[in-house]
C-alpha cells in the first residue's frame, strides 16, 4: 500500500524556519528520524519510508506555497496513490501553538497552499492535519505573522509537538482516519510541560 504525505511551506533558507513551514518541519524530523534523506526531483523533494508492509512518500513541494497542488497532483499520478491514501500537513492560524486538528476533508480556510490543492485535484475530499500557529499578531500583519519564525520558546517545545505529529501520521497510515482523529485531536500538552 502506497501513502503520499504532503507537507507544505517554502523552500529557501529564509522560509525554513517560519511558521507557514510547519509541514517541512514535521517531515524533515520524520527523515532524520527514520534515516532518509530528501532528494530534489520533480516539483518536490522526496523521501521514501517505510512502514510495516506500507511505502510512504514524503514530499516538500519546491513550488513555493501558492502552487503546492502542482507537486501533489503530479506524485499521486506518478506513483498511483489513491487520494484516500493521502494526507497534507499544513499551519493554521485559527488554532492555539501545536494544537493538532485532523479531517478526512473540509474547506481550506483560506490556506493558499490547501486552496491550490483543491483547485487542481477538483476536490477538498482529502486528509489534512492541520498544526496550530496561533494568531498572535496585529490587525493586517497576517502575512508577516505566518511567514516570521517560531519565538525561542515556542522553538524549544517545538519538537515535542512535531513528534506528535508524526504519531498521528503513522496513526492514520496504521489504524485510519476516524481512530487517528479520535486520538489525536483531543488537547495535549507534553508531560514536563503540564
Amino acid at each position: 500500500m502506497k501513502y503520499l504525505i504532503a507537507g507544505l511551506g517554502n523552500p529557501g533558507i529564509k522560509y525554513q524556519q517560519t511558521r507557514h513551514n510547519i509541514g517541512f518541519i514535521v517531515l524533515e524530523a520524520w527523515a532524520k528520524a527514520s534515516n532518509v534523506l530528501f532528494n530534489v526531483n520533480r516539483y518536490a523533494e522526496i523521501a521514501e519510508i517505510s512502514i510495516k508492509s506500507h511505502r510512504i512518500f514524503l514530499i516538500k513541494p519546491t513550488t513555493y506555497m501558492n502552487l503546492s497542488g502542482n507537486a501533489v497532483r503530479y506524485w499521486l499520478q506518478k506513483e498511483n496513490i489513491l487520494l484516500e491514501n493521502m494526507l497534507v500537513v499544513v499551519d493554521d492560524i485559527a488554532l492555539p501553538f501545536g494544537t493538532i486538528r485532523i479531517r478526512p476533508k473540509g474547506s481550506n480556510g483560506g490556506h493558499n497552499g490547501l486552496a491550490h490543492i483543491d483547485e487542481v485535484l477538483q476536490t477538498n475530499e482529502y486528509a489534512r492535519l492541520r498544526f496550530g500557529i496561533g494568531n498572535n499578531y496585529p490587525h493586517g500583519k497576517q502575512a508577516d505573522y505566518v511567514l516570521s519564525p517560531f519565538t525561542d520558546d515556542e522553538l524549544k517545545i517545538l519538537p515535542y509537538y512535531t513528534q506528535r505529529c508524526i504519531q498521528a501520521i503513522e496513526a492514520f497510515i496504521l489504524t485510519g482516519i476516524d481512530r487517528c482523529m479520535n486520538e489525536y485531536n483531543k488537547p495535549w500538552k507534553p508531560d514536563n510541560l503540564s
